[in-house]
């Protein structure tokens, strides 16, 4: 009886000591295209967010988190703690073949009027990378990932090829050609780039993407709830091609924004899904007596989407399988023009360099380590995720392999600062730049002038400015020096792949004296365009000459301000099409005005645009036959937002 009892007693001890030095299981929440103001935690007043305000509470909340401005730069930085610029990921091009091995990262050859080569993204994660589920299932956690993938699409490039146990997701990234099922994902063996693959299964017809991802990433919690595990919740999530529970979109259909800012019913619903996915993987851990030993963290792999209005205008998504014609259809029904949200009062969106592309919400809970409902200033990012999930399980990273994040913990328990001098993002996509953030201080650096941000450098303080507003640049030139030398420490240390001098690069066009062909978005028909002492001549060559632009995509009604000058009195218009029309109509929608030959004039033309412009026309006065000269053309939309052309900077 006494030896009955102490090997009981010796097994309870035991039993309590494998408990207590049981690793903790580490959960990675990330949703898809998730701004920072898209949630009620950070503020918005439109979105339903229940369940985030319900972590918000158990967690820290950090204000100041970066992502690159584009996925897959931000998903293969998670897994390696490296900046893009080292990796070499640095654009959403996880979904493309891999370049042939030994290929340069320029393009061979570059059009004329191209200052520089811009160097490709790497198309997958490279095998060579120890990366973090690896080091993880080395050291007895059982990994798994569920929902997108998007760092390659070869099947060595493969989630299940870089240390990930137990996988559900498809390829080519962003997702499956329906939210819904059937989901149109087909078995191995089709080429890939013809067919989405993997192993995403169909389930009930009508199943949502989102619920399911989150009932595979449940059964794995299940499976492995006495062993440590590492579970990587990518969502789909809220990306396009816009799959949304219509009841869900019925009530916010009903429902406007107190900021007026937000206000895409398509959006609300997608994040209320998401939304529920975090609410049941809370629910489940609580359910199996796991919460108090699981570090949760909460993010998101770029800033808020607010350039794709609608799917068919969409630049930054690759468009759904279903036919454009309904998806355009369903948008239209309940989005009307709007665009998927709206950062402010940050700047811009996802694929911009601004705060609203690259500034994101993150959440970290850990009951015991972390103060509930503390928050953090700390200037932090995705680069981090992996030395501190490493931390918080006691796994050693590859001492060979460069790190460039910190360990978030002491910031997390409360116990010091991180003391990173810096905080950088590598960018040479889209609108190509750089930019550092140093305390309050960000500067944004570009290799070259472009038509909508002609500076090379734009410095913010942050802290009296969130929204960039005032580039003090001209202002504080030491400072743009300091940050300066931080960016070219920063290239010298990742390897980064630099632009460089394109050889076929010739004189812009439109340099003075030189003939326009596109003036910077101005397209000239019907006339010829000559840019002389920082005015843009025009001369009429045929019976209806105008300038046209598609960069004017303002909400109406708009306000047309021309610094105009002709040599004959005449007449001239103004015409538009709204964004949301295939042709320009046969009549209306054109304002015109008069002009008094041989003066410079400041004259204003108002326009009634309904909606959003889509093209807009400036007809020369007198049909072209006197030269007609212009000093600068200015386009302002009623929310204030401006296009203009100014031929004397």
């Amino acid at each position: 009886m006494r030896l009955s009892f102490l090997v009981l007693l010796s097994s309870l001890v035991l039993s309590a000591a494998a408990d207590e030095a049981r690793r903790p299981n580490l959960v990675l929440f990330l949703v898809d295209d998730m701004g920072w103001m898209d949630s009620s935690v950070y503020g918005s007043q439109y979105y339903e967010t229940p369940n985030f305000e319900r972590f918000a509470k158990q967690a820290m909340r950090f204000t100041d988190a970066y992502a690159v401005p584009l996925c897959s730069p931000t998903r293969a930085t998670i897994l390696t703690g490296q900046y893009s610029a080292r990796h070499g990921i640095t654009s959403a091009s996880g979904h493309q073949p891999a370049a042939p091995e030994g290929a340069s990262p320029y393009p061979a050859k570059g059009s004329p009027n191209q200052r520089f080569l811009y160097p490709a993204s790497r198309n997958f994660l490279d095998p060579g990378l120890v990366v973090l589920p690896e080091l993880l299932k080395n050291a007895g956690y059982r990994t798994g990932h569920f929902g997108k993938w998007h760092l390659g699409i070869a099947p060595e490039h493969r989630p299940d090829q870089h240390g990930f146990e137990t996988v559900w997701y498809c390829v080519p990234d962003p997702g499956p050609p329906s939210y819904f099922s059937p989901y149109g994902v087909k078995t191995e063996g089709r080429p890939t780039g013809q067919n989405k693959v993997g192993n995403i299964t169909d389930g009930p017809d009508g199943e949502y993407i989102v619920d399911r991802v989150t009932d595979e990433a449940l059964a794995f919690l299940e499976a492995h709830r006495d062993e440590p595990f590492f579970l990587n919740l990518w969502q789909y999530g809220v990306h396009g091609p816009w799959g949304h529970k219509e009841s869900y979109t019925a009530e916010f259909a009903k429902k406007t924004d107190p900021r007026g800012v937000q206000g895409n019913p398509i959006m609300a619903s997608m994040l209320r899904s998401v939304d529920e996915s975090l609410g049941r993987i809370l629910d489940k851990l609580d359910e199996l007596g796991l919460a108090e030993n699981t570090f949760v963290l909460v993010g998101s792999d770029n800033g808020g989407n607010t350039h794709s209005n609608t799917p068919e205008d969409g630049k930054l998504e690759r468009k759904a399988a279903s036919p454009k014609s309904a998806l355009l259809e369903d948008w239209r029904k309940w989005a009307g023009d709007k665009p998927p949200t709206n950062n402010a009062p940050l700047r811009e969106g996802k694929g911009r360099i601004y705060e609203g592309g690259q500034r994101v919400p993150l959440m970290v809970r850990w009951p015991g380590h972390i103060a509930p409902g503390s928050e953090s200033d700390a200037v932090v990012g995705a680069v981090d995720f992996f030395p501190t999930l490493l931390e918080v399980a006691g796994v050693e990273a590859d001492s060979k392999q460069p790190v460039d994040g910190v360990s978030l913990l002491p910031v997390l328990e409360g116990k010091g600062s991180i003391g990173r001098e810096a905080y950088f993002t590598w960018f040479p996509h889209l609108i190509p730049a750089v930019s550092v953030r140093a305390g309050d201080w960000k500067l944004i650096r570009r290799w070259e002038p472009h038509r909508d941000y002609p500076e090379t450098r734009e410095l913010y303080d942050l802290k009296n400015d969130l929204g960039e507003s005032r580039n003090l640049a001209k202002e504080q030139p030491a400072k743009v020096a300091e940050l300066d030398a931080l960016i070219d420490k920063f290239i010298a240390d990742t390897g980064a792949v630099v632009p460089i001098p394109n050889p076929a690069w010739r004189e812009s066009p439109a340099a003075p004296g030189g003939t326009v062909k596109d003036a910077a978005g101005l397209v000239p028909k019907q006339c010829e365009t000559r840019l002389e002492g920082g005015v843009l001549q025009v001369t009429g060559t045929g019976p209806r000459p105008f300038l046209g632009t598609a960069q004017a995509k303002l909400t109406g009604p708009l306000r047309v301000t021309l610094d105009v000058k002709t040599g004959s009195a005449g007449k001239g218009s103004v015409q538009w099409k709204e964004d949301d029309q295939d042709e320009f109509p046969k009549e209306g929608q054109v304002v015109d005005y008069t002009l008094s030959g041989g003066e410079w004039v400041t004259i204003s033309v108002d326009l009634p645009v309904k909606s959003r412009a889509g093209i807009v026309r400036f007809y020369l006065p007198g049909g072209g036959k006197s030269p007609v000269e212009f000093r600068s053309i200015r386009v302002e939309g009623a929310d204030g937002k401006i296009k203009e052309w100014r031929f004397g900077d």
